[in-house]
């Protein structure tokens, strides 16, 4: 054993006999948390599983950087009407672990319906603001033609909705570009609805079939088709996470950040820095609920495997803002599109849209970059952006400046590797970590970014690892 090692290994007892010691009762200290499972990340995935835990008789301290738990979702509360709107998560899949999981905190959900109130929907090249003088897109019965025959193409894949459990050898088609995906099977029609549903990804058309294929779901698909789509009948999608948060109570240490983790054959230390001051949690197993870049892992002590795999995602960059007095008049929703790209997809980054919401004068925007941008920038250019549109549509002048009322960057969102990677066999090696060292993983990166798919893989898959003795 090398000195570092022995070091390492001596810190990491001493830890625990720290931990022993306040279970036992030699030392009795608030700073110092036994629990079970341990939970780095409150957004969907950590909340839901502490919560499941709880519920299965398990000791549970969930760890969230934020005042609030709950990830991707963002509500706004309008100090002017009272009203309540989510522009991040928004809808869910009518599966059973998504009402249950609801009907749990008596949530209501009911259909999603016109959520953003539209009246009037244009198109325009947001490059240079420039109106288009109808949809550029193929109409509704090509685009139902064409996600009935991608449903056919899905059917081919059955182990998509469970992880990434990939076959040996990896199917050809699943490593084209989505673009050329779409050509080779002449499904030209849905390219625009899969831009608009799978927001966030930078690029869509260079992406990896496989990753696309994860994301736009066959429960996707069917929602899509059947307008099946689950929201919460308050427009309050928060609520889950607000009552989750209460349930919890002092088992969530919010606005807290890891600080190190140490990991041993009897379980790991994790040391956390709250508001009410340094924490020692010692658990017997920790589930790592946040996206695996080694720079939001700084933390924990990785080994060479680890730091290997976790160090060859790429990632996209995703963005949701609301704009209150755009310039934009009430009802109107404007969809990006260029005629002259591709599949008259718009080149990233940029905005997706400005939509009208339910609340008076407040507009959504959602924008994605395949590369790093700095949020002054991002804002920057949604106001001019949006101020180009305005002149080149010739909307009424409108009192008052445009204002940001809401705007959250969800970096890092979709986290990918090369098809050489996955070639290679990387989901297969990533899948082993699972358990190793008594660390588990969930969230997007392990299944999809979908609320609704992420719920039931992690109640199904991980949730039994974690339970067993």
């Amino acid at each position: 054993m090398s000195f570092h090692n022995f070091v390492f290994s001596l810190c990491t007892a001493c830890l625990f006999a720290i931990g022993q010691a306040a279970q036992d009762g030699i030392v009795r200290s608030p700073d110092i948390i036994a629990s079970d499972v341990v939970i780095i990340g409150g957004g969907s995935s950590g909340t839901y599983s502490a919560i499941r835990l709880r519920e299965y008789g398990r000791t549970v301290t969930l760890i969230e950087r934020e005042l609030v738990l709950g990830g991707h979702v963002n509500t706004y509360h309008d100090p002017v009407t009272g009203q309540t709107f989510d522009y991040g998560v928004i809808s869910f899949a009518n599966i059973s672990v998504v009402t249950n999981y609801f009907k749990n905190f008596d949530v209501p959900l009911g259909p999603v319906g016109d959520l953003f109130k539209t009246k009037i929907t244009y198109y325009a090249d947001f490059t240079t603001g420039k109106p288009l003088p109808s949809s550029p897109f193929p109409s509704g019965n090509a685009t139902g033609a064409a996600l009935f025959a991608y449903e056919d193409e899905l059917a081919k894949y059955p182990f998509l909705p469970y992880g990434y459990n990939l076959p040996t050898p990896i199917p050809e088609d699943l490593l084209l570009s989505w673009g050329n995906f779409l050509k080779k099977y002449q499904l030209e029609a849905l390219a625009y609805t899969a831009f608009s549903f799978l927001e966030g990804i930078g690029n869509i058309l260079a992406q990896p079939t496989l990753y696309v294929m994860k994301y736009f779901a066959q429960s996707t698909v069917q929602n899509v088709l059947t307008n099946g789509f689950l929201t919460t009948v308050h427009h309050n999608n928060h609520e889950l996470y607000e009552k989750a948060l209460l349930k919890l109570g002092s088992s969530a240490l919010i606005s807290s950040n890891v600080t190190q983790v140490l990991r041993s054959h009897g379980g790991v230390a994790v040391t956390v820095s709250t508001p009410l001051g340094t924490k020692l949690i010692k658990a017997s197993k920790l589930l790592i609920a946040i996206q695996p870049k080694l720079e939001s892992l700084s933390f924990l002590d990785l080994n060479t495997e680890e730091r290997h795999l976790f160090g060859q995602f790429n990632n996209s960059y995703y963005w949701d803002a609301l704009i209150r007095n755009p310039g934009v008049p009430s009802g109107v929703c404007i969809n990006n599109a260029n005629p002259a790209a591709a599949l008259a997809l718009p080149e990233m980054p940029g905005m997706y849209l400005i939509c009208a919401s339910p609340i008076p004068d407040v507009f959504t925007v959602y924008y994605t970059s395949p590369y790093a941008l700095s949020e002054q920038y991002v804002k920057h250019d949604i106001l001019a952006t949006t101020a180009k549109l305005v002149k080149a549509f010739g909307f009424p002048a409108v009192n008052g400046t445009p204002e940001f009322v809401g705007f959250n960057d969800h970096r890092p969102f979709e986290l990918t590797v090369s098809t050489d990677a996955i070639v290679g066999g990387f989901y297969d090696r990533l899948n082993g970590l699972q358990g190793k060292r008594n660390t588990w993983y969930t969230g997007a990166t392990w299944q999809a970014h979908d609320s609704s798919l992420i719920w039931n893989w992690t109640e199904y898959n991980i949730l039994p690892q974690l339970l067993a003795d």
